[in-house]
């Protein structure tokens, strides 16, 4: 049993020790790195290729997850027209273990010439690559960890381990909130709990907007056509001076009976209605409705200037309940 799972465990250890290899190596170069990608206008372009090339590709979609505009240039590619892709400014981080990727080393001429900056990660601070770089990020692993030590494990998982690294500590810098990462992120869970009201608002000719001298046939006629149970009573200034929802219409009825129908809509109305920013969370409007238990909230701003209105079918399509 001592032998069992022996070349898997043999793998991790071995990874592990690497990355703390790769702990102890972070230094001014690094620092150079992060300052660059920084203060750049341009994108970081990420190439590499075969299993580098594959960590390169995670590296970006890291990258421009976190904040940082971001693309993966295959490097065969990059010589056969992709080129064109990169614009001034732009900065290229090329993955490589050996240093020595033919294909990588034959762009570095052309990135010359477009005046593009170079920084290299590879496992050889000496290599052709490295030697050629504006700054060199060294990934230093001298065992791979599988059972013949050919097959690309710990170089790959040090990489990757420097690419995360790099993305958190420019996340870090920028102030990079989770806000932010929602942006990024519109489909997920994280992108939804961060939507705001005025992302999902009905707005403009979509809202269901009474005066407050209209008739009460008025008032049903535009709670049915508008198909959102409520009927919103505004001022001359468009300011929000009550609500009327298809449930207050039931007790109306039972209120007035036929004379319903001779009141206005500010008779009727309820003059102190819930309302909402329209900068508000999503989730905190569902927050408030499931509390009073109503369907609809009114979006305004300060000055109570109607700005929209927000309803629980619209939440519920977004999954958040």
């Amino acid at each position: 049993m001592e032998n069992k799972f022996k070349a898997a465990k043999k793998t991790i250890e071995t990874e592990i020790r690497e990355l703390h290899k790769l702990l102890n190596s972070i230094d001014k170069n690094f620092e150079k790195a992060i300052e660059t990608i920084l203060n750049s206008e341009g994108r970081a372009v990420v190439t590499g290729l075969g299993k580098s090339g594959l960590v390169g590709r995670k590296i970006s979609a890291t990258l421009a997850s976190t904040g940082t505009p971001s693309f993966f240039l295959h490097p065969s590619e990059a010589l056969h027209g992709d080129l064109g892709m990169l614009r001034k400014g732009d900065i290229v981080l090329a993955l490589s273990n050996s240093g020595e990727t033919e294909e990588i080393i034959n762009l570095v001429p052309f990135l010359k010439r477009l005046g593009t900056k170079l920084i290299s990660i590879t496992g050889n601070q000496n290599s052709t690559l490295a030697q050629n770089s504006d700054i060199h990020l060294l990934t230093p692993v001298s065992e791979e960890g599988c059972p013949i030590n050919l097959a690309p494990m710990a170089s790959t998982t040090v990489q990757m381990a420097l690419g995360d690294a790099i993305a958190s500590e420019l996340m870090s810098r920028r102030n990079f909130m989770p806000e932010d990462f929602a942006k990024f992120h519109p489909g997920g869970r994280l992108g939804k709990r961060f939507m705001k009201v005025k992302d999902l608002m009905h707005k403009g000719d979509e809202v269901p907007l009474v005066t407050g001298n209209e008739n009460m046939k008025n008032v049903i006629y535009t709670i049915s056509s508008k198909k959102l149970g409520v009927a919103i009573v505004s001022n001359e200034n468009n300011k929000l001076s009550g609500i009327i929802t298809d449930g207050d219409l039931r007790r109306l009825l039972e209120k007035y009976g036929g004379d319903l129908l001779t009141k206005t809509a500010e008779e009727c109305a309820n003059l102190n209605p819930k309302t909402i920013s329209e900068d508000s969370l999503a989730v905190e409007a569902l927050n408030i409705m499931e509390e009073k238990k109503i369907t609809s909230l009114v979006v305004t701003d300060l000055n109570k200037n109607i700005k929209g209105i927000v309803h629980l079918h619209d939440l519920w399509k977004l999954q958040l309940i």
